[in-house]
């Protein structure tokens, strides 16, 4: 597994725009909100945000720590890229904590929706 097959991945879903953050992680957003981090110098730690019954089988492997900093949050971190998950599991993680990411953003940050007019006024105005 390299950063290039989890850019792939990430880049795949709609919306998914990338940045670098803190000078060294390559962070995947969607709708201004991060869903995955691959830190770019080796070697290679990547973070993703899951469920909470994710996150407590994940986090019972070897290899997969609770991420620093956003562990409450839900995010696990994968200590070596490539070395505890194979590429099937990754692209169905790395979607799932995508779609957590997406059900939060508000309906007109969505991909795919679109932002919607104002409702008109139906009351008569006084005569």
């Amino acid at each position: 597994m390299t950063i290039e097959t989890v850019r792939r991945i990430c880049r795949a879903f709609p919306g998914v725009t990338e940045d670098i953050k803190w000078g060294a992680d390559l962070a995947f957003s969607i709708g201004g909100k991060m869903f995955c981090v691959v830190n770019t110098e080796p070697p290679h730690q990547m973070s993703f945000k899951c469920s909470p019954d994710t996150f407590a089988e994940l986090v019972e492997r070897e290899g997969m720590i609770p991420a620093p900093y956003l562990a409450r949050a839900m995010w696990v971190q994968q200590t070596e890229l490539g070395e505890t998950l194979q590429q099937r599991e990754l692209e169905q993680l790395l979607r799932a904590s995508y779609d957590l990411v997406v059900a939060r953003l508000p309906k007109s940050r969505r991909p795919g929706q679109r932002a919607t007019a104002p409702k008109a006024n139906s009351r008569k105005a006084p005569s």
